[in-house]
């Protein structure tokens, strides 16, 4: 019979930490990289792009490949702990790299840019798949499995956060010493405060599901990912927030010209704090409702919200960042629900395979992640292009601040309704789930019992 993993709460807090100290970095580069090498090293806005377009190309490749690799090694610590302890010292290595000026040709440098921003994809990889991958080995146990990823949830969007409201202080400060506008500096001692959160966070989790009694062989985790077909349903949920990262590139130029004051852009971090903590409610309503239902019924939510503020207008900013706070909390809790129902989909997958492949499965998490992020990207050019928007402009005509209050407003409630069309088809429950742990459980002690009666049968017997 499956027991129950409790996770003790101190343990949770640093599971919270490693994703805050993580996140620093993340937020640093998925916000100020493009303006750091357009208008600190100098290179070309097309040349910037061209190196994202890369990256996520060799994302595709070695995202599934590392995991894959994750899933055949185990340790003494366990089979992704000793990752957290490898992964800070790279992360900070190579994010400072990053950020750092060099002076050189123009060809140097977009070769320096390139190599540096598709290592930090690379190396961040090896961070987020195992921290990831840790809320499946935590706990067996699916709301225990919710609380750890809440905390990995909060931790994350806390970093991004933070990331955001603290680096342009720390680099306007630091701009008065430097020529690079403060930016390495103040990637310095961002990570100087992340490494020790990421440090503790190996120290303190722990491992407590066994792997698969088989070897795992590569070939065993991509035939382990194909056999999934609840995950990919997930994935193509998580994918459409596409949609809401157009909205957080275009809220600047809406903030400029629609509200005439660009500086509001810090009121979007602190929403993303706030919403955060609010977030902590979401082990109990999973307590209480099926993660599934409790997902559509937030998408629900989040269009009926953008529609009000589409109706309301945006002449009332007290009412406007209301909702956007609103919506800000119901994506931002659909998205740890997303990660809580793909740990469940890894004992599906090991239920029909005989293997138990979680980094392969979180793999797949964090590639459309970046995924989303990057495409998102590129339709802000396409959609700012639509409207008409004129690059440098002093004002923008009416059209495009229409445009812009669409963009921030009706595109996003466009991709919740996408997303809840999704999930609709979603059907592995958490009583499936429940169903398929006590059936695992039933088969290790068969299998247990077997090894046990063949090492009776090879003991040598005495004969008096």
């Amino acid at each position: 019979m499956a027991t129950t993993m409790k996770i003790p709460s101190h343990e949770l807090w640093s599971y919270f930490g490693y994703g805050l100290g993580q996140c620093f970095s993340f937020g640093l580069v998925g916000s100020f990289i493009n303006y750091f090498y357009t208008d600190v090293l100098g290179i070309s806005a097309l040349a910037a792009s061209s190196i994202f377009l890369i990256a996520r190309v060799w994302d595709a490749v070695h995202d599934p490949l590392f995991a894959s690799i994750m899933d055949t090694i185990n340790s003494r610590f366990g089979k992704f702990r000793h990752f957290l302890l490898i992964a800070p010292l790279l992360i900070t290595g190579v994010t400072l790299l990053s950020f750092y000026k060099i002076e050189a040709d123009m060809t140097t440098k977009i070769l320096y840019a390139g190599v540096t921003y598709i290592l930090w994809g690379t190396l961040y990889a090896i961070s987020d798949i195992p921290f990831w991958s840790m809320s499946s080995v935590m706990t067996n146990d699916s709301a225990q499995r919710t609380r750890a990823v809440t905390a990995a949830m909060l931790g994350v969007n806390a970093g991004i956060a933070c990331a955001n409201i603290f680096f342009p202080k720390l680099a306007a400060f630091f701009a008065q010493y430097s020529n690079d506008k403060g930016y390495f500096m103040a990637a310095l001692v961002m990570m100087l405060f992340g490494l020790p959160l990421m440090l503790n966070g190996f120290m303190q989790i722990k491992e407590r599901v066994p792997p698969s009694a088989e070897k795992v062989t590569m070939r065993d985790t991509f035939h382990n990912l194909r056999q999934n077909k609840p995950l990919f349903v997930i994935l193509l949920s998580f994918f459409f927030c596409v949609f809401h990262n157009v909205a957080n590139g275009i809220y600047i130029y809406f903030f400029i010209y629609n509200l005439g004051d660009g500086s509001l852009q810090m009121a979007i971090g602190i929403m993303g704090i706030v919403a955060a903590v609010v977030c902590l409610i979401a082990p109990m309503l999973t307590r209480r409702m099926q993660k599934r239902k409790l997902f559509m019924i937030l998408c629900g939510l989040d269009i009926a919200v953008r529609a009000v503020m589409w109706f309301a207008g945006y002449q009332h900013t007290a009412l406007l960042f209301l909702l956007l706070g609103l919506s800000t909390l119901f994506v931002m809790m659909t998205n740890i629900l997303t990660s809580s129902m793909i740990a469940d989909t890894i004992e599906y997958a090991e239920y029909h395979t005989h293997k138990r492949c979680a980094a392969i499965t979180f793999s797949g998490q964090t590639f459309t992640g970046k995924m989303s992020v990057a495409v998102g990207g590129g339709l802000i050019g396409v959609f700012l292009t639509m409207i008409g928007y004129v690059p440098q402009a002093q004002t923008q005509s009416d059209g495009v601040l229409t445009g812009l209050f669409f963009g921030i407003c009706l595109l996003p409630a466009i991709g919740s309704l996408i997303r809840l069309g999704c999930m609709s088809r979603f059907t592995f429950t958490e009583e499936k789930h429940a169903e398929i742990c006590r059936l695992l459980a039933e088969r290790r002690h068969a299998s247990a019992q077997d090894v046990e009666g063949d090492e009776r049968l090879d003991r040598p017997v005495s004969v008096n």
